[in-house]
């Protein structure tokens, strides 16, 4: 009886110890993701046109999706926008900025489920969701649905910040030893 309590113990420190080691890595990609959305709040990425932003802690989210799982990356997701949000943003900058991660994050998990998207697909149709997950929560807030004549002009900008934070996430994702995490 001795020994079976000695191999449960040994079994469920070696547990402990992953799922430690994924909430460090966690708390760390939280960190990271907060980082980058304070250095897209200083330097504006946006080419003049209100909203726009390039979406750099997604890069973060992605590698977080692929290399941990879906439950992490919401976490380091949620904890990062609502934080952003309050100390860059204010309350409601942090609600738009909810809505869209939340659609995003949604989307991108669905898609990467497939296994039939690349890493920049899967990057494209979040940053496309997270624009209209804004747009959702900014007409049910104003009550006009005239903000969807918005929608064409921040679907490109999905479009095209999309392809370049998963471009560069897939690069990262290469190079990042997979041992990081587990």
């Amino acid at each position: 009886m001795g020994s079976l309590n000695n191999s449960a113990g040994k079994g469920s420190s070696a547990s402990r110890g992953s799922r430690t080691k994924r909430v460090a890595s966690s708390a760390m990609l939280a960190c990271l993701a907060l980082i980058f959305s304070y250095v897209e709040a200083i330097i504006p990425f946006s080419v003049g046109i209100p909203g726009v932003k390039l979406g750099i802690a997604n890069l973060v989210i992605l590698i977080a999706l692929y290399e941990l799982s879906p439950g992490y990356a919401l976490a380091i997701n949620v904890i990062r926008i609502l934080v952003a949000g309050l100390l860059f943003n204010g309350l409601f900058g942090a609600l738009y900025s909810l809505a869209g991660g939340l659609l995003s994050f949604l989307v991108m998990w669905g898609l990467k489920k497939t296994g039939l998207f690349s890493m920049t697909g899967v990057s494209m149709a979040g940053g496309v969701a997270h624009n209209m997950g804004q747009l959702l929560i900014a007409s049910a807030i104003v009550a006009n649905l005239k903000m969807f004549l918005y929608f064409p002009i921040l679907m490109f900008s999905g479009l095209a910040s999309g392809i370049a934070i998963g471009i560069v996430s897939q690069i990262i994702y290469q190079r990042v030893p997979k041992n990081l995490f587990r």
